[in-house]
């Protein structure tokens, strides 16, 4: 019997890392983080109706003072998150600062972690579920996971998460899919060297750069519209 059950194990095992399936990082460990940002809130309490950027590092990174100084946009990224921490601090990072459009950078890391793009997908249904349901009429911006040097093995699975995605936004008016491949990789078909930092990872100023002219009309067309 205890052959059995240690065969039977195996197998599980064999069929989770087949089909994907991993172990989910505990949301939890970004507990302070979050605490911090509660506290700069309660000491400077931000405009409710902004523009929420929210996501991993490539969130963090976005300066959106020296990008956007045109746009009340706030950030909120916690670099290394997964979407599910998102959706796991979305009442908090998300619901209480009543956004009027959402910027989402977030599945990088998730398959970087050894989640399928099915999962990816999976867990931004969970994340735009919820702000149907918290923040009723919210738009929300997808901005594609980005191809990289030190992930490009990586690419094809996170391509497939792309594509997903931007095929869930050609059906539905409030959502958008924001294409950063496009963007990123070079006429070689590979990631441009000169738009990341020596990680290969994370993006330089001149990768902001042209992200934020790519991006910059979806966010002003929201404000203009608003206005009438």
């Amino acid at each position: 019997m205890n052959r059995i059950q240690s065969l039977l194990s195996v197998g599980l095992c064999l069929f989770a890392l087949l089909s994907g399936v991993v172990a989910q990082a505990a949301p939890e460990r970004w507990e302070k983080v979050i605490q911090r940002f509660e506290k700069q809130d309660v000491e400077s309490p931000p405009a409710k109706g902004q523009i929420l950027f929210i996501g991993s590092s490539s969130i963090v990174g976005w300066d959106l003072e020296k990008y956007f100084p045109e746009l009340d946009a706030l950030n909120r990224g916690f670099g290394g998150s997964e979407i599910a921490d998102s959706n796991f601090y979305f009442k908090r990072m998300v619901t209480s600062y009543e956004p009027r459009k959402i910027v989402l950078y977030a599945g990088d890391n998730d398959i970087a972690g050894g989640k399928n793009a099915e999962t990816v997908v999976a867990d931004f249904k969970v994340f735009y579920a919820k702000v149907k349901a918290e923040v009723p009429g919210c738009p929300v911006i997808y901005v594609g996971i980005k191809p990289s040097i030190a992930r490009w093995n990586l690419w094809p699975e996170m391509k497939a998460a792309n594509d997903a995605i931007a095929a869930m936004a050609e059906k539905d008016e409030q959502l958008t899919f924001f294409d950063t491949a496009v963007l990123t990789l070079g006429e070689d078909g590979k990631p441009r060297a000169d738009l990341l930092k020596k990680d290969g990872l994370h993006l330089t100023p001149p990768g902001y750069e042209i992200w934020s002219d790519a991006i910059r009309p979806l966010l002003v067309r929201t404000n203009e519209s608003e206005k009438e």
